[in-house]
């Protein structure tokens, strides 16, 4: 949801704003004259929306007398909706496919009438790529396993099948195509693209390819399953690194968020921190905003449809044929995650419990046409209408039927009377993305003074009042705290729930109703649309501020963001410096700078040593490596090292050469470690795959190879715990990459740098060569150290500086290198000693 901060500054549309809006157009064809748009061809305004999804959000028909081709606005899609939620000088424009096949000699004609008409921009797949897209991957395969259906074998199940996410790879390529051609002009900066749900994950890598600052948002409409059904996915890393191409990611429930953020740490290693009420992601220098909000309603359209002669009649009429009786009524897709046989189960279970409501309740099932085809679809209808029938002959009589199944198509107006006339709204998915039924619902009920007079509803009338009956797996459910939640797979507890419903007073009933109509007005399509496109702005505000570069090939693309003036430390810069220059200090980490973390044997390679002790021979240098490591490790690995210094332990703990003394950073009190070392042994037992570090100078409690999520869990707890009984204590409780480390204050990398340049020019030497590599934040102490201390006027000025990060990340290092291989070959490349003749 949206943190309170930014609430404030949402400028958001009314109510009464909707009413006076309502722009969905009236039907249009093809070679014929439009109605209503003359005056709505305007010139370009300088901010445009581009909404792009798989299918344009309306309804296409030929004309039975004409053969004409017909277009309309689909009043029941939301993304038309958005047509209206954003202020009059956007322009909103649709990128998608129809819902209709086009003959190739037409498609030219009715793309350029859907451009000019109805700003959109029309994709027509070729019919074999379509099939295996939509069809094939994303509802046989991906719709499933985001529902959570684990993929199964056999003739008639979601096997992953390698041509089929080729198809959908394509069919991403070509939607990237034609959203680049729309956003193709002088000012496309001022272009947001809005991409929607699960069919185009693909997609932001393509655009993100071929455009640095495109501002860049996407919104997952379907449920986000948990990372072990998503890690089945076979494709799984791709669709990840795809969308986290985008500057902001949005999700209907918090649920669906945490479980992307969890396949993102368990899969891609990524985490994500919390700032300010946002949550974001630190991928390769981007920062990927995480949005959690759920869509809303049309206020003004439905209140629009709600005053249709149609829809009064039929209010009217319903109300007459269900005189006297209980009605609820159900509105759902025609798919296996609805819960309709379940729904049906549970009237049967009411009805055979309660004696005193038969031939009283009413259960008013409409069913929308499948979106997709395959023998489950007429397999989930057979055992539906089977158990419809069962109960209704058991309980039914002469003028009565305990379930009422509408197959559709129904017409919006007719679903919107059976929501005026229902007292309960019976919504029991076992699985679903947002589902605006229980909104629409709650609308419907409160009326509008049209319908109230329809309905023979006055002053004198009782309060209005409505009862919702929710399944705790759809996405609206956490937004309607009034509502019945209930387990669509327990029938006993969804039979308990509509006979709970019946049973309680009017008062109750009203009360809900009001808290969930008050939620509905203010939380419409344009605070969803607007508080997007506002968070969308916030995440892209630093595009302009950092220089960018394209890595990797195919759906492992990834762009790469830097500051201004980091670059890349070349060997010839380096060596250029190196020669000039008389009195070096040469700083180098260890783990991560000149051996790789996931290396088994921990110890210096023989060519690293052999680097080192040639740095270490040149008389104008001074090498040191300063490692978070204890000083025994370290003595023992570079014991071949004669001259070589080491900063042990973050600086605790120094020596300049093999055999000279140790010397202490400062004396301190480590009675603290008495304290520490209990409570984290707690924690290591209570914790698999964690284990305990004990330091001269530190405590660290490592879980890197623990559970990603509980380690996290754990250390933050163990955190808290720290900070919380070491208040008083002279120590910092850091958390770190996997560690939680307890030590001294004022201990840092940081420190050694400052000592070390210090003590140079104390001894007459002061540097005018200064490279400093490392990889990790302990090292970004060094880094900062350095930067602070050469912008300093009162002190010597160092004339060559070369602080280096190892991998292309935000730092407040100056270069970088890849990878531990250009660091080695950047040491190998710096020129041997001369020897200077008598």
């Amino acid at each position: 949801m949206v943190s309170s901060c930014c609430l404030d500054q949402l400028n958001l549309l009314s109510t009464d704003d909707f009413r006076v809006m309502n722009r969905i157009p009236r039907v249009m064809k093809v070679s014929g004259v439009i109605s209503d748009f003359g005056e709505d061809q305007q010139a370009m305004p300088r901010k445009r929306v581009i909404i792009v999804s798989n299918q344009l959000p309306l309804r296409a028909w030929r004309d039975s007398v004409s053969n004409e081709w017909c277009f309309e606005f689909d009043e029941n899609d939301l993304l038309a909706l958005l047509r209206d939620a954003f202020p009059p000088d956007t322009e909103v424009r649709y990128v998608g496919t129809l819902k209709a096949d086009v003959d190739t000699a037409d498609q030219e004609e009715v793309a350029q009438v859907l451009h000019d008409k109805f700003s959109c921009e029309t994709i027509f797949l070729p019919v074999d790529m379509r099939n295996e897209f939509y069809h094939g991957f994303c509802k046989h395969y991906l719709w499933p396993l985001f529902h959570y259906m684990m993929p199964m074998t056999g003739n008639d199940g979601g096997r992953f099948d390698r041509s089929q996410w080729m198809a959908y790879v394509s069919a991403n390529r070509i939607f990237a195509d034609k959203v680049l051609e729309v956003t193709d002009r002088d000012d496309e900066d001022e272009d947001h693209v809005w991409v929607h749900d699960y069919h185009l994950m693909a997609l932001p890598t393509f655009l993100r390819r071929r455009s640095n600052r495109v501002k860049l948002g996407f919104f997952l409409h379907s449920p986000f399953p948990s990372s072990d059904m998503y890690k089945t996915l076979p494709v799984r890393d791709e669709i990840l690194r795809a969308l986290l191409n985008c500057d902001l990611i949005g999700f209907h429930t918090f649920d669906y968020a945490r479980h992307f953020l969890s396949s993102c740490r368990r899969i891609l290693g990524l985490h994500s921190e919390s700032n300010r009420g946002h949550i974001a992601l630190e991928y390769y220098g981007r920062t990927v905003t995480i949005k959690i909000l759920p869509a809303g309603i049309h206020m003004g359209q439905l209140e629009s449809m709600m005053s249709e002669e149609s829809t009064l009649r039929m209010a009217k009429e319903l109300k007459h044929k269900y005189e006297g009786k209980i009605m609820m009524v159900g509105v759902d897709d025609l798919d296996l995650f609805k819960g309709i046989p379940q729904k049906f189960s549970a009237m049967g279970e009411l009805l055979e419990t309660n004696l005193e409501l038969r031939g009283k309740v009413v259960l008013v099932q409409i069913t929308n046409p499948a979106r997709s085809l395959g023998r489950d679809v007429q397999q989930l209808l057979d055992e539906a209408n089977s158990i419809a029938k069962e109960v209704n002959n058991k309980y039914g009589e002469p003028g009565y039927q305990p379930i009422v199944f509408l197959k559709g198509p129904v017409t919006t107006q007719e679903k919107l009377a059976y929501y005026a006339v229902a007292e309960f709204c019976v919504v029991t998915p076992v699985r679903d993305g947002m589902n605006l039924v229980p909104y629409k619902y709650t609308v419907c009920r409160q009326g509008c003074p049209a319908l109230d007079k329809a309905l023979g509803v006055d002053e004198n009338s009782p309060p209005k009042n409505s009862v919702i009956i929710v399944s705790e797996f759809i996405g609206c459910s956490p937004s309607l705290s009034g509502a019945i939640r209930v387990n669509p797979w327990n029938i006993d507890e969804m039979a308990n729930a509509m006979y709970r419903a019946i049973d309680l007073s009017e008062t109750e009933k009203h009360l809900r109703h009001e808290k969930h109509y008050k939620y509905i007005s203010s939380h419409d399509v344009a605070y969803w649309a607007r508080s997007f496109d506002q968070d969308l702005v916030r995440a892209c505000r630093d595009h302009y501020h950092k220089r960018y570069w394209r890595v990797g090939l195919g759906l492992a693309f990834r762009l790469v963001a830097l500051e201004p003036n980091f670059r890349k430390l070349l060997g010839d810069t380096l060596n250029s410096a190196y020669k000039i220059t008389s009195s070096r200090l040469i700083l180098l980490d260890y783990d991560g700078t000149m051996m790789p973390p996931t290396s088994v044997n921990k110890g210096p390679s023989h060519e690293v040593i052999s680097v080192l002790n040639r740095l270490c021979d040149d008389p104008k240098n001074i090498v040191f490596i300063v490692s978070g490591r204890d000083r025994d490790t370290l003595s023992k690995w570079f014991s071949s090292c004669e001259k070589l210094g080491i900063a042990a332990e973050h600086g605790y703990i120094t020596r300049w050469t093999r055999d000279s003394a140790w010397e202490t950073y400062r004396s301190v009190d480590l009675s603290w470690k008495e304290v520490v070392e209990p409570i984290m042994q707690l924690y290591m037992e209570a914790t698999d795959g964690s284990c305990i570090e004990n330091k001269e100078s530190a405590v660290v409690w490592h879980h890197q190879d623990a559970d990603p999520d509980f380690g996290l869990f754990q250390a933050k707890e163990l955190h808290d715990h720290l900070e919380n009984v070491l208040a008083n204590e002279p120590v910092v409780v850091k958390r770190g990459q996997h560690i939680v480390e307890v030590k001294p204050q004022g201990l840092s990398k940081g420190i050694v740098a400052e000592n070390l340049i210090s003590s140079m020019r104390s001894k007459g030497k002061s540097p005018d060569f200064l490279l400093c590599i490392g990889d990790d934040r302990s090292d970004e102490d060094m880094f900062e150290s350095i930067a602070r201390s050469s912008a300093n006027p009162t002190l010597p000025a160092i004339a060559e500086i070369f602080a280096c990060t190892v991998g292309q990340k935000p730092s407040m290092a100056k270069y970088y290198v890849d990878d531990i291989v250009e660091v080695i070959g950047l040491l190998r490349g710096i020129p041997e000693a001369t020897v200077q003749p008598n």
